[in-house]
């Protein structure tokens, strides 16, 4: 069963590529106290990925910022090496924050694993976006398929 609206998010660790290097960032540092908007993809350079969402939620974060969120992160089950590149290429910045879900722990826990080898590219995370405040679920907006409607940025921006 997936996480819920109202859910406590698990525990889990993130790795996020800093000046320094991949670094481990828990759940807690990363959610604890703040507003987040958290949205996952299936794979980091994938087309309606790159075309699409993580755009989307560059473009917007300005506005995700004026209406309460303190952080916008993009998750994905690559590797940190990866998902620092996607996000420089990208032009992230430092408007959303790339965590790598290397081995789909974080996926997993929360029941929103997608098993793509059919495509080639193994276990994954489903397409979502939800808010979370101070680790808790407070919306959860999880896509169909191959939809892309409920886990952008604009969509989320109604929620707030």
């Amino acid at each position: 069963m997936s996480i819920q609206v109202g859910d406590k998010l698990p525990e889990a660790t993130f790795m996020e590529m800093t000046a320094d290097g991949p670094q481990p960032r828990t759940t807690e540092q990363v959610f604890g106290g703040k507003t987040v908007a958290l949205f996952a993809v299936p794979g980091a350079y994938t087309p309606t990925c790159s075309a699409r969402h993580l755009p989307g939620f560059v473009d917007k974060s300005g506005d995700l910022k004026a209406k309460g969120v303190d952080e916008i992160i993009c998750t994905s089950v690559n590797d940190v090496f990866v998902m620092g590149a996607w996000g420089k290429d990208a032009g992230a910045g430092e408007t959303v924050r790339m965590l790598a879900d290397g081995n789909g722990a974080f996926a997993k826990a929360i029941g929103l694993e997608l098993d793509a080898s059919g495509f080639g590219m193994g276990q994954r995370s489903q397409r979502y976006s939800m808010i979370v405040k101070d680790g808790t679920v407070s919306e959860l907006n999880v896509e169909d398929g191959g939809e892309f409607k409920v886990s952008s940025a604009d969509y989320m921006l109604n929620q707030l």
